[in-house]
């Protein structure tokens, strides 16, 4: 089934690739317009504004916290009845280490606030932190797909190996535009989208 969304399209395919191109060129902008610098870093505010900013275009709910229970495989992401509170404590766990930015990443991915499109914004509100608190960010084209979808998958357990991974990727070139388009292009091929690159749209 395709997601209800503002184009009225039906196919999923077709879905997939108007939704790559719209909210890849909507994630250049977030970089070349200074925007994602007026955000607040670790918010859950910065999160929804980049999230709507991405797939604004394409749904109702971007930016709006789900009002539906989701899985992914055998893994129930938070309930819709605690995601609230949940999203409160996760914007006050601190952020000050490498380690606790790791924490506060991992929690916000269980927690899952969106329909859709949860890993690649969220991808991008943690280099936000990353940013602001240890003026790194993470350079994806160096994280490999199936190490960090496996890391991922035992976070809610063990995070060891996503910290792991992560910290092996981190670059002090935070204002680089090429590392973040490339890195938007890895984020997505992360979830299956391969068909633009970033820097081009």
């Amino acid at each position: 089934m395709t997601l209800e969304n503002k184009l009225g399209i039906t196919d999923a395919v077709e879905l997939a690739r108007v939704e790559e191109k719209l909210s890849k060129a909507q994630a250049h902008k977030l970089f070349t317009s200074g925007f994602l610098d007026t955000l607040e870093a670790g918010s859950f505010q910065a999160l929804a504004s980049i999230h709507q900013a991405l797939f604004g275009e394409i749904y109702e709910f971007a930016g709006k916290v789900r009002q539906v229970n989701i899985a992914k495989g055998n893994f129930r992401f938070a309930p819709v009845m605690y995601l609230d509170a949940a999203l409160k404590n996760i914007e006050a766990m601190p952020q000050t280490t490498f380690n606790e930015i790791i924490e506060k990443y991992g929690e916000m991915n269980i927690a899952h606030p969106f329909r859709e499109g949860n890993g690649r914004s969220t991808r991008i509100w943690l280099d936000l932190i990353l940013k602001k608190e240890l003026k790194q960010v993470v350079d994806w084209q160096r994280v490999d797909k199936n190490d960090y979808l496996m890391a991922m998958e035992r976070s809610p357990v063990k995070d060891i190996e996503l910290k792991f991974l992560l910290q092996q990727a981190l670059t002090d070139k935070i204002d680089n535009a090429e590392i973040y388009m490339k890195g938007i292009d890895a984020s997505y091929y992360y979830e299956g989208y391969t068909l633009y690159r970033t820097e081009e749209l």
